[in-house]
């Protein structure tokens, strides 16, 4: 598996090789020994999987305490997926990058705790799968607004973007960053 730079510090675009012939493909998604090579955690806590039509737009989601770690990847059609760099005091504090995520490449993002995380589908459907380093907890839920103009994030202009309520009433990062509990930790 190689490694992909970023733009932003600490995530890391991975792109696995792909064995493919007139049959299909074989990828290989995910060897625990291989972990610490990449700079991934050796153990995820808990797997994700969401199946969203064409324009569904979920994000910008993160876990609060004890923060959440994701390794996702788009097992079926295709998504922008969307960091935004939520450490306070980091020189790329909300800064965001997008990437397309397919199931032609099945390259996979890691995005450590710190930064919050979204998508969008492109494809007419897309399955997304995220391996996690903690679980899912209600009471540590966040989010900031997919629309924030600060963070400008430049979704899709020629879909009919879909959203929860919920998303589209996240506050902005400027009301929360204080509250925030990320610190940037240079490496």
């Amino acid at each position: 598996m190689d490694v992909l730079s970023t733009k932003l510090p600490g995530c890391k675009l991975l792109a696995p090789q792909v064995h493919g012939d007139h049959r299909g493909f074989f990828v290989e998604a995910w060897r625990a020994d291989q972990a610490s090579t990449l700079g991934l955690p050796a153990e995820f806590v808990q797997d994700n999987h969401s199946r969203s039509r064409q324009g569904t737009l979920r994000g910008i989601h993160f876990q609060t305490r004890p923060g959440q770690g994701k390794l996702v990847r788009c097992a079926r059609g295709r998504i922008l997926d969307v960091i935004v760099d939520l450490r306070r005091g980091s020189p790329t504090y909300g800064e965001w990058e997008g990437v397309e995520l397919d199931d032609e490449e099945h390259r996979q993002l890691w995005i450590p705790i710190g930064f919050g995380h979204g998508f969008c589908v492109l494809s007419e459907e897309a399955d997304v799968i995220y391996k996690v380093t903690a679980p899912y907890d209600p009471e540590t839920e966040a989010g900031i607004s997919f629309a924030d103009p600060d963070v400008a994030i430049q979704w899709p202009d020629d879909l009919e973007l879909i959203y929860s309520q919920r998303d589209r009433n996240a506050p902005s990062l400027a009301e929360i960053g204080d509250q925030l509990p990320f610190v940037y930790e240079p490496e």
